[in-house]
């Protein structure tokens, strides 16, 4: 497995069916979000002055593009759609910091943009993520597309189970299309997920935690 950032901390459960690792918490709210895939290991901690934004310091080691990013990211919810048994979100993701390339090269400023989107009920779930990287130069675009089904509907402040499958293509890595298997569990401010990248051979580890 890939080196990967030691960090502690957090999430909270925010809406009726809260199955999605969102960018934006609530008003005055702090958020610790770690991932760790066959591509990259990020650290994203963020502050939410309101309920539409965030900013904080973002992290990222990337194998695939052999650089380490360290800079701000601002998120923004776009929209949000509101039904009586579902919800949607569509957040915009942007960054810009120092990209330092493994090896010799000296770091230069870089950045990348984003937007994800999710849509939910209290059973099943479907996520779609766009990022594009321009990092020291290298520069490259990833999506990544989620479906997940709850086994069965947790009471408020239980142990909430999914289990979920993801998609995910970058055209210029070595594996261009990767599917992972995954199991996502959170309770109260903490969300937990663990799978394994078949193709990469690599596993999965993604927490947040709110606060």
């Amino acid at each position: 497995m890939p080196t990967r950032y030691l960090v502690a901390g957090l999430a909270l459960a925010a809406f009726a069916a809260p199955a999605s690792a969102r960018p934006v918490s609530y008003p005055g709210g702090w958020t610790l979000m770690q991932d760790n895939n066959a591509m990259y290991s990020s650290l994203h901690v963020h502050y939410s002055p309101t309920a539409s934004d965030s900013i904080g310091l973002y992290l990222e080691n990337n194998q695939d593009m052999d650089v380490r990013f360290t800079g701000l990211q601002y998120n923004r919810l776009v929209k949000r759609w509101n039904a009586p048994q579902s919800q949607g979100n569509l957040y915009l993701k942007l960054g810009a910091g120092l990209a330092d390339p493994f090896g010799d090269r000296d770091a230069e400023v870089g950045g990348f943009a984003g937007l994800s989107a999710d849509w939910e009920t209290r059973r099943v779930f479907f996520s779609y993520d766009v990022r594009g990287r321009d990092f020291a130069g290298d520069q490259t675009v990833s999506h990544a597309a989620r479906a997940g089904l709850a086994p069965y509907l947790a009471e408020e402040g239980a142990l909430h189970t999914w289990m979920m499958v993801q998609v995910e293509n970058t055209p210029e890595a070595d594996e261009p299309v990767t599917v992972t298997p995954l199991l996502r569990f959170f309770k109260g401010p903490l969300l937990f997920e663990a799978g394994y990248t078949i193709e990469e051979e690599e596993f999965l580890l993604n927490w947040t935690w709110r606060f």
